[in-house]
């Protein structure tokens, strides 16, 4: 039955903004699977690519709040459509790279221009679709991740092997990102607010301070919840092709799909699954979204720390287990993030992403790379110590890493416990925010009328 509130082209431009994140993540999941090649290029430590990874994520998050304040005024197609080819441009010039600090250069650029991506589509999203089918609208825009990771573990391993280099996946990334910019440039915007239940008048459309947006509980309990699971999701992205060569001797066209299924596969039935029973749960009880999170990835963290107690001889094994753990995380967008719609305007969401988005890649994705890089590293030389050796080999590198990697169980444990306290929270800020919309909108319609 189709809903008066869903705007008429809303899966279209859905599935255009799908193809926008897949790319974003495609293009930026390149460095961590070709990342032995480089380290042996350059000479670099785990904690060095580890930075490459934090620099890249700490200008994505310096740039995410002042462009998604830019897509509560201005034209959220324009902002997603030129991000799209200032990092595709980018991401082909990290082929040209002369040394790693050239190399970190052309990763900047691509920082900037997927900045632009996420807190513009979020608010598109919340335009288009009404709150009782948000978590399945945010879903199969999240599915982007997955299926983005999915196609780069499984593709630039054999691409790098099939050329004979790494820098080929590079520039191959160019074209799609320039083709789907010319197709978003041509979409309609909704008007701000028009899949609201409860018709928003611009008054009440009119946008909070950002001191007003963070002082909402439920999204802070929210935001923290977002740096923990980077924490774990950045490190894992950076160091599990890594990890599945060095400790479980795996080629790396193999160790791509190996880990192609863990955080690309495990996605596709993650948010395919989990936004519809987010959205049932949803509606039975104002609650359910946040505490199925909870309870998902309490479970992704006894999985996770499963699979790291498996000996390198088992590498099926582990990517059965630590899967199943990777699956359940997936329930944080699909439970969290239509939450975070429910407790902001509408002319606040996109600001209300790119502080979760700032904040979650500061905070957690710079973070976790470097840190599992510097324990990395630590672990290498206390295993060589152990062991009696003068020089840090491949074999204690592979020891060190895989002992860093307890990272992944720990982080995820503290997401399920700040989507808990979301919850409680919850009831009260979604009712605060209809009330405010609801007063802003009756003092619209007892404005007197003004000739002019």
């Amino acid at each position: 039955m189709k809903d008066p509130h869903q705007a008429p082209d809303a899966w279209r431009v859905l599935a255009l903004l799908f193809f926008a994140n897949l790319l974003n993540i495609f293009d930026r999941a390149i460095p961590a699977i070709v990342a032995e090649p480089i380290r042996h290029e350059w000479n670099l430590t785990d904690f060095e690519f580890g930075s490459l990874i934090a620099t890249f994520t700490v200008v994505f998050a310096a740039v995410a709040v002042p462009l998604g304040r830019l897509a509560d005024v201005r034209s959220r197609k324009m902002i997603i459509g030129c991000g799209l080819i200032v990092w595709s441009v980018c991401t082909a010039l990290g082929a040209a790279s002369w040394n790693f600090a050239s190399f970190v250069a052309t990763r900047i650029g691509v920082a900037i221009g997927e900045a632009s991506c996420v807190p513009a589509a979020s608010s598109l999203i919340g335009d288009l679709f009404p709150a009782n089918r948000r978590s399945r609208a945010i879903g199969t825009f999240a599915l982007g991740v997955p299926v983005g990771l999915l196609l780069a573990y499984s593709v630039v391993g054999a691409i790098a092997s099939t050329f004979g280099s790494w820098r080929s996946p590079f520039v191959i990334a160019l074209a799609p990102g320039l083709l789907l910019a010319a197709l978003i440039f041509n979409i309609r915007e909704p008007e701000r607010g028009a899949a609201e239940t409860v018709r928003i008048t611009p008054a009440a459309a009119t946008g909070n301070s950002i001191r007003e947006i963070t002082g909402i509980t439920t999204l802070r309990w929210i935001v923290l919840a977002g740096i923990t699971s980077n924490f774990a999701a950045y490190g894992t992205n950076t160091f599990l092709v890594p990890l599945l060569q060095r400790y479980f001797a795996l080629p790396l066209a193999t160790a791509g799909i190996s880990a192609g299924v863990i955080v690309g596969l495990t996605g596709l039935v993650g948010l395919t699954l989990g936004g519809g029973i987010a959205d049932r749960l949803h509606e039975r009880t104002e609650r359910g979204r946040l505490l199925m999170g909870s309870v998902c990835l309490a479970f992704a963290a006894c999985a996770t720390w499963c699979g790291l107690l498996l000996g390198p001889e088992q590498p099926e094994l582990f990517v059965l287990v630590f899967g199943l753990g990777w699956l359940a995380q997936y329930a944080l967008p699909v439970c969290a993030l239509p939450a975070m719609h429910d407790v902001v305007a509408p002319r606040d969401r996109a600001t209300a992403m790119a502080i979760y988005v700032a904040a979650s890649s500061l905070m957690g994705g710079a973070g976790g790379p470097v840190l599992m890089g510097l324990l990395s590293d630590s672990y290498a030389l206390r295993a060589m110590a152990e062991a009696g050796g003068i020089e840090v080999t491949e074999q204690f590198r592979a020891i060190g890493l895989h002992r860093a990697m307890i990272l992944v169980p720990v982080s995820l444990l503290a997401t399920a416990a700040a989507l808990w306290l979301a919850a409680r929270s919850f009831p009260a800020d979604a009712r605060r925010g209809s009330q405010q919309a609801l007063r802003a909108s009756a003092m619209k319609a007892s404005d007197p009328p003004t000739d002019f």
